[in-house]
């Protein structure tokens, strides 16, 4: 077996990212694992990025490509804020990362979801893939974990979800691709856009539901050998 693992690859978010709509504003969610080929570089990363007052962004794919992308667009909207003499919409944060990626496709290595709310149009999620096509979703879900939840989230969302529905699926999304994307770990955090404001809310990875064949937390590796199998996951 061959343990020269190489450390030195450029960081991956790995991710596990979503954005879902709901009755008067938007959630967003995300693991917060990064990667470096097969070592965990941060167990605790923040992948959801303030751009306005009123717009987040999820990022996925290479950390420097989405940071970058995150730090050009969040610059472009304060000048834009000045100009106006108001808020920047979500289209218009959308629609400026889909121009950066777009015209630097063949560069950039880097998925992101846009949500926000403005007073024009309220709650709205943007996708923006690899390539960079701005797609206008009620829900949006991206990373390498994203491949386990489309199912999921063809049975589970629902048109006019309360803002706790909404936030509740989420962290129940995240960790579903948690206990099965090896590139999606640590922490779920969430952030709540409405017309009240922003709300950030944090859930230790010790506290997420566990699923199937997932072990309880142990403080030794030894505490392992005595543990039952979890219950049959319920969804």
């Amino acid at each position: 077996m061959d343990l020269n693992m190489n450390v030195n690859p450029p960081h991956s978010m790995g991710t596990t990212i979503i954005g879902v709509t709901y009755n008067g504003g938007v959630v967003l969610g995300a693991d917060s694992r990064t990667s470096t080929g097969m070592y965990v570089a941060n167990r605790a990363s923040d992948k959801i990025t303030q751009l306005t007052d009123n717009v987040y962004v999820c990022r996925s794919g290479s950390a420097a490509d989405s940071q970058i992308v995150s730090d050009y667009v969040r610059y472009f909207l304060h000048q834009h804020t000045i100009q106006l003499g108001q808020p920047a919409t979500v289209k218009v944060a959308a629609n400026l990362i889909r121009l950066l990626s777009y015209n630097n496709k063949n560069m950039l290595q880097t998925g992101l979801i846009v949500g926000g709310w403005d007073k024009y149009e309220g709650g709205k999620i943007y996708g923006i893939p690899l390539g960079g096509t701005l797609i206008e979703q009620p829900f949006a879900i991206g990373g390498s974990g994203s491949s386990y939840l489309y199912g999921f989230f063809d049975q589970a969302w629902k048109e006019g979800m309360t803002k706790d529905e909404a936030e509740q699926l989420v962290v129940k999304a995240v960790s579903l691709a948690i206990a099965r994307d090896g590139a999606s770990g640590g922490v779920v955090r969430t952030v709540i856009i409405n017309s009240e404001g922003v709300t950030r809310n944090f859930y230790p990875g010790d506290k997420l539901p566990l699923w199937h064949e997932e072990l309880e937390p142990q403080n030794s590796l030894l505490d392992m050998l005595n543990v039952p199998s979890p219950e049959p996951m319920n969804i």
